[in-house]
């Protein structure tokens, strides 16, 4: 069936000759855990961002905070409304011809499924970006990376997502109700129309490219972070080097191990069209995968903070010994610490010398 010509009965076909059977209870557990775990990890860190916004209302934190709580608000919002229509899908026994006969329940499905797929990689580029200009270049980022700016980025990073979830629908190609009969997005079996291919490599190769962007500049400002470190030698950045490098591995690490599957899978049933061998058991697990990335962002981006760094410190070194970690005492914030640490390596002999005194004795 056509469902560029009949996008009221998109997707039925599959229906017939479904070639991926799961178990509905599992499938309902996984479905129900991952929707859970995902709104209390975002709720709590929309927390932790709220209360610290309250705390510190510095110029070079106004940024992060803002580009992070718009992180974890789409995060939280893609698992209520993902994770809501999927469990009634399972609650309905996957049964689409009955609750799906105009398929809008299907085009709200993948738009939101593409939307809150790309969504957060732009975010999460952004906010590498944004980083690596805050390190590498403080003097810029204070003074031209204001809230205005980061809004009008957040702004377009969000129509421009949006713009790629409704490409099918203005072009007249409905979603597509997938082999599982549990989600909808673009056409992945028999593809053959070079339009239908178009929107997997458009989609995937937006996703690649968020992930590539945000691994440059994240290796950017942790190599720029140890350079900075070993040339000041100051004893009082060695914490927020510390706690800035276990971030960017984090992000880098769980972004690439989570996203790529499904990435990388949806790039090669675009690009062998109908001979993809990709099998629905296979995709269904790259977009768990995939799912669990909005799990994790919170934790990575806003928990695995100084505070938890400084109590699992605490924990160790009770643990092995007093003397076996020899860590400076946590005093300043990771953030005002890069910029004040990368401000004075850019600055001249003279300014250095004055502006270490105080940073030295803020350590002291």
């Amino acid at each position: 069936m056509n469902s560029s010509k009949s996008p009221g009965l998109a997707g039925f076909g599959i229906l017939r000759n479904t070639t991926c059977h799961t178990e509905k209870k599992i499938s309902v557990f996984f479905s129900i855990i991952f929707m859970t775990v995902g709104i209390l990890s975002n709720s709590l860190a929309i927390a932790i961002l709220m209360k610290a916004y309250q705390r510190f209302r510095q110029k070079s934190k106004a940024s992060f905070l803002l580009l992070a709580s718009s992180l974890v608000v789409t995060d939280l919002f893609g698992h209520l409304i993902n994770g809501a229509i999927a469990v009634f899908v399972y609650a309905s026994d996957k049964d689409w011809i009955r609750f799906n006969q105009s398929n809008i329940l299907c085009s709200v499905f993948g738009i939101c499924m593409v939307f809150f797929g790309l969504c957060p990689l732009f975010l999460g580029s952004v906010m590498a970006v944004e980083r690596c200009i805050g390190v590498t270049k403080p003097i810029f980022h204070s003074t031209k990376m204001t809230s205005k700016h980061v809004k009008m980025m957040l702004t377009m990073v969000c129509l421009f997502a949006v713009l790629i979830a409704l490409l099918p629908i203005l072009r007249f190609r409905a979603y597509q109700i997938q082999a599982s009969r549990t989600w909808c997005f673009y056409k992945t079996e028999h593809v053959e129309d070079w339009e239908d291919r178009f929107y997997l490599l458009l989609f995937s190769c937006l996703g690649l490219l968020a992930l590539a962007i945000s691994f440059l500049c994240n290796a950017v400002t942790g190599i720029t972070l140890l350079r900075v470190k070993f040339k000041s030698q100051q004893r009082q950045g060695r914490s927020h080097h510390f706690e800035m490098i276990i971030q960017l591995l984090a992000i880098m690490c769980v972004s690439c191990i989570c996203w790529s599957p499904f990435l990388v899978t949806m790039a090669r049933i675009g690009i062998n069209e109908s001979r993809s061998k990709e099998t629905c058991e296979t995709i269904l697990f790259a977009l768990r995968m995939a799912t669990w990335n909005q799990i994790l962002d919170p934790w990575v981006y806003i928990l695995l903070r100084k505070a938890v760094l400084k109590n699992l410190y605490k924990i160790t070194r009770g643990c092995c010994g007093e003397h076996i970690i020899n860590l400076h005492m946590w005093e300043l914030s990771s953030i005002k610490n890069s910029l004040k640490v990368a401000a004075i390596s850019e600055s001249p002999v003279n300014s250095k010398q004055i502006n270490l005194q105080p940073l030295s004795s803020v350590g002291q």
